[in-house]
């Protein structure tokens, strides 16, 4: 309650010898203080109970009497109370009395001692005293009430709130869960608009490739003059070479192709690609070099390198059909900054004088398959291509062009701290030459017919018997057979619930000695697990002289 009403602003008189009692309320009254008289200990508690502003006790009252019902009122006292005692004593200062006295102070807390003979206005001056201290208690009463309130309303207007937001919640989740279906919906469609691109371009290309090889297989039978047969190989094996290529764009630009990055010069990298670029491109292109004198050494992989500058190379012979320039240049970028790329740079630039990009053209550029060119140009994998080199070497690519005025491809290269590494020279047809001899029995494990036959030939080619299995299992059968094995060449990928990686995992386990080459079309996906088990991997495609270096090694490492 806010304010106290008229039994708390009593006053208790508790005095029960003679007229003490009476005559004490009495004089209470006149100066203005409600007062009610208790005629013994147990009415003096029940009246507590009701309420009161303060107790008049006088010592006797509580002489000799049980004080445990009055203690634990006492001590069940509210938090904001602490009913204040007015005690009138005697002269009595004997040690028992002296003892009890104390007892008592302890036991009332909030005790006031007036000592007889005491004066009317010391009394009602004592018990005011004890009435303002009571009304402050009050007071605070009042305060911690109004504050409970406040907690109450605060704690609904909480609890109001937090159902508010839970529903909130529930709301945004469901959302989210909608947002992330609608998502995986976009997703699956742009996938089937990505597989029909891929499906596309890539059926195109491999078709061409593959009418090269069959066509020339076929005329090849057909043709008895020795040049014109050299002609054909040579064009077969060129499809060939393109096919790799065209995979390893692919590969490139899904990231899954790590890169074997290492300090490379730019300048004599693409100085020594200029012949190749000249021999690539029209007559009418002409290609300028220019690179800073102290240009810094990139940290890339040189191949890769090579194989960007020649795809954008051809994309700008293609933006120029009337002729003209492509400028190749590079500079160092000290500091450079864009997003997470902090530090030293070289910008490369590959400009064209050609008739450059339409805004919607240059949002599409790094596509894959997505290309301008009319169909069998170009499998629009060059910038991909280049974007995902750039990217795996921890650097960035933009483009920059505006209709009719050329087009500005820029590579970020990160700078290499190491010294760069002599260029190798560029790769030319390697004559025919007869392959080295080897002896010995080799188990071939792959399951593709054909392409067992074909390496079954060039394992014979180089001197070998061969005994073939289709599956890692029926190698395991021939090894355990007792028949004499002196190496195994096994594909990775191949049917059952083991691949090659676990055969030769489970040779070396039987027999350590025993050596094992391993291959693949997709050597990456595998060659860290093929090093773990201690097994060199021979990608696909491969000539005869690659076969032999390769079983070559692994017998010497052997």
């Amino acid at each position: 309650m806010a304010t106290p009403d008229a039994v708390t602003e009593r006053v208790l008189v508790y005095a029960p010898i003679g007229r003490d009692g009476p005559a004490s309320a009495e004089l209470l009254r006149r100066n203005g203080l409600a007062a009610k008289v208790c005629e013994d200990l147990p009415s003096l508690i029940d009246c507590l109970g009701e309420g009161a502003a303060a107790v008049f006790i006088a010592e006797e009252g509580l002489w000799g009497q049980d004080p445990a019902p009055l203690s634990t009122w006492i001590e069940g006292q509210p938090a904001w109370s602490d009913l204040p005692f007015v005690v009138l004593t005697s002269h009595n200062e004997a040690p028992r009395v002296t003892a009890w006295r104390r007892r008592m102070v302890s036991l009332l807390r909030n005790v006031s001692l007036l000592e007889r003979p005491v004066q009317a206005i010391t009394l009602t001056s004592a018990l005011q005293a004890a009435l303002r201290a009571r009304t402050r208690q009050y007071e605070v009463k009042a305060l911690l009430e109004a504050l409970e309130r406040s907690t109450q309303g605060l704690e609904a207007l909480v609890a109001a709130r937090t159902g508010q937001l839970e529903t909130a919640n529930r709301q945004l989740v469901e959302e989210m869960a909608e947002r992330a279906r609608i998502e995986e919906n976009l997703r699956q469609a742009q996938k089937m608009e990505a597989i029909g691109q891929l499906t596309g371009g890539v059926a195109h290309d491999f078709n061409n490739l593959l009418m090269v090889i069959l066509g020339g297989l076929d005329m090849l039978e057909r043709q008895e003059d020795e040049g014109r047969r050299q002609r054909l190989t040579q064009g077969m094996r060129q499809a060939a070479e393109r096919g790799s290529t065209l995979t390893r764009q692919l590969l490139a630009f899904s990231r899954r192709k790590p890169l074997a990055a290492e300090a490379v010069d730019l300048r004599s990298r693409i100085g020594g690609m200029r012949e190749l670029l000249d021999r690539s491109l029209r007559g009418d292109v002409h290609v300028e070099l220019a690179f800073a004198d102290d240009l810094w050494p990139v940290e890339v992989d040189p191949g890769e390198l090579e194989l960007v500058i020649l795809n954008l190379a051809f994309n700008a012979r293609d933006a120029m059909p009337k002729g003209g320039a492509i400028t190749i240049s590079a500079m160092n970028v000290a500091a450079w900054r864009q997003g997470d790329l902090i530090g030293d740079f070289v910008r490369l630039i590959i400009a064209d004088t050609g008739v450059g990009m339409t805004p919607e053209v240059r949002a599409r550029a790094f596509e894959p398959f997505f290309t301008t060119k009319e169909i069998g140009k170009g499998s629009g994998l060059g910038l991909a291509q280049a974007y995902g080199f750039a990217r795996q070497s921890g650097g960035s690519v933009r483009v920059e062009s505006e209709p009719g005025e050329g087009a500005r491809i820029i590579l970020m290269l990160p700078r290499s701290h190491r010294p760069a590494a002599a260029p190798r020279p560029v790769a030319e047809a390697r004559p025919a030459r007869d392959a080295p001899r080897f002896s010995g029995c080799v188990l071939l494990v792959e399951d593709d017919d054909e392409v067992a036959a074909l390496v079954t030939e060039m394992l014979q080619q180089i001197g070998f018997e061969v005994t073939r299995a289709a599956s890692a299992a029926g190698g395991l059968g021939a090894l355990a057979n007792g028949r004499r094995i002196d190496v195994v060449f096994s594909d990775i990928m191949m049917p059952g619930a083991m691949n090659g990686v676990d055969l030769a995992r489970e040779i070396h386990a039987r027999r350590p000695d025993l050596p094992v080459l391993l291959t693949s079309g997709y050597a990456e996906a595998a060659r860290q697990a093929a090093e773990d088990v201690g097994v060199h991997v021979l990608p696909k495609p491969y000539r005869l002289e690659d076969l032999v270096s390769a079983i070559g090694e692994t017998i010497g490492q052997a």
